[in-house]
């Protein structure tokens, strides 16, 4: 293990490009495969690519301004202190590693977006405190978190088939969430995985061979340091009208309430909904408040801003690769090809790998939903396979391949100040473990 982890390391840190070469190599890939294998021609992957290149315009801002909103709160004193606490939880490199893949495990159970700047934000608090430990193979840890969020409360495939009006309702009806996130396999995979991926991330750090500028100290300067730029305060002198307005508590609190009782007016009209947009929404006005005066959060707005530039480069990226899959009816081939060797009782388990292919070229849980729920749920019903199990089985492939997929990683990387090159071969190793768990749960349960 400990060669295998050290091997895929070093092919990572040789090979992988940075992730805007990543995705257009990806770009190229599709482009060819969709010529080759579907009845497209050239100009037709050109028309595909180029009209699907800004359809991702929302998710792109959302998850820019999950990272900007993000850096705001955890920039303000109040936060600092409680990471800061909550850091004490580890003392040794092994403490910190655990530590770090449980809290960022759980905050992705709750919600995705959430948990990928919490497991982010608690690595780098855990890395002040305990800077002997391996930097990347600490923000690896973070992201492996991420793997459970399909499994969680934030799950689009399985809380858009529980709701009515979906596009397969006439198909499957409507599935309750007690048959998908709550069923027996789904717990059984979420429960292995939490207890287990922290273990593993520590076997990672113990048997990677020791290399120069790995250690937390390495990187101090360059992320953990301007973590605290924005929360200088200085003297505020308020020579004119505008500047006591700039420095007037007065005003943020006003408009920091205002944003607080709209949430509380969500929670109780909808429940608990922690979509993308109210995470953002209760990120950016607690900051507003916590900061305290205009002048202190527009610091750190300029500051937040900074690691949001990958995000909004690449995504309209992944949305033209996106295009060409579905447009071109490459995505149907793949999936049609995994139906065809596929019985009752191995179909989720097909299906599950399918998706994982998939999601490598349309990383994008409902998007992917779109593009398989459509081949995959005929096809259970045709075979007499579970629909609920079926769906969930789209839904963890979509979870399992973001390992190795830069896609997600970069608000996470953004805020750690790294790489993709620079986790991605122990990701490569979190993505083998975690196929067995995925499985087992999935054919025996």
């Amino acid at each position: 293990m400990g060669a295998i982890t050290s091997f895929f390391d070093r092919m990572v840190q040789r090979f992988l490009p940075d992730a805007f070469l990543f995705a257009i190599i990806l770009t190229c890939i599709v482009f060819l495969m969709g010529t080759v294998f579907t009845d497209s021609s050239p100009v037709d992957m050109v028309n595909y690519w180029g009209t699907g290149f800004w359809d991702l315009l929302a998710f792109a801002m959302q998850m820019s301004l999950i990272v900007v909103t993000g850096y705001i709160l955890a920039s303000t004193p109040i936060v600092k202190k409680l990471l800061t606490k909550l850091s004490r939880l580890a003392n040794t490199p092994e403490q910190a590693i655990l530590a770090v893949t449980f809290v960022a495990s759980i905050a992705c159970l709750i919600n995705y977006g959430f948990g990928l700047v919490v497991g982010a934000l608690y690595a780098i608090h855990v890395a002040k405190r305990v800077p002997a430990v391996d930097y990347r193979v600490l923000m690896a840890s973070a992201y492996s978190g991420f793997l459970l969020w399909h499994g969680g409360l934030s799950g689009s495939i399985p809380l858009l088939i529980a709701t009515p009006g979906h596009f397969l309702e006439d198909s499957i009806g409507t599935i309750p969430v007690t048959d998908t996130l709550f069923s027996g396999f789904n717990i059984f995979i979420v429960l292995v995985l939490l207890f287990t991926l922290p273990f593993l991330n520590r076997f990672l750090m113990k048997s990677k061979k020791p290399e120069k500028n790995t250690d937390a100290a390495h990187w101090q300067t360059e992320t953990i340091g301007e973590m605290g730029a924005a929360e200088r305060k200085g003297r505020e002198k308020n020579e004119t009208p505008a500047e006591r307005l700039e420095n007037s508590r007065i005003v943020s609190y006003l408009i920091g309430v205002l944003g607080l009782s709209y949430v509380v007016y969500f929670f109780v009209q909808n429940g608990f909904d922690l979509n993308i947009n109210i995470v953002n929404f209760i990120f950016l006005f607690m900051g507003i408040i916590f900061h305290q005066t205009p002048r202190r959060f527009l610091h750190s707005v300029n500051h937040a801003v900074k690691n949001a530039g990958g995000i909004i480069i690449q995504f309209p990226f992944y949305a033209g690769i996106m295009g060409m899959m579905v447009t071109s009816g490459l995505s149907e081939q793949m999936s049609l090809w995994f139906v065809h060797i596929s019985n009752a009782t191995t179909l989720p388990l097909f299906t599950f790998i399918s998706a994982g292919i998939v999601n490598f070229f349309v990383p994008s849980g409902g998007g992917q939903w779109a593009v398989q729920g459509p081949i995959m749920v005929p096809a259970a019903l045709e075979i007499g396979a579970d629909t609920a199990k079926t769906a969930m089985a789209v839904a963890w492939g979509d979870a399992w391949t973001n390992m190795i997929q830069p896609f997600w990683a970069l608000p996470l990387l953004a805020i750690a100040g790294l790489k993709v090159r620079d986790i991605m071969g122990f990701c490569v190793m979190i993505l083998i473990y975690s196929f067995f768990p995925i499985a087992i749960g999935l054919l025996l349960f």
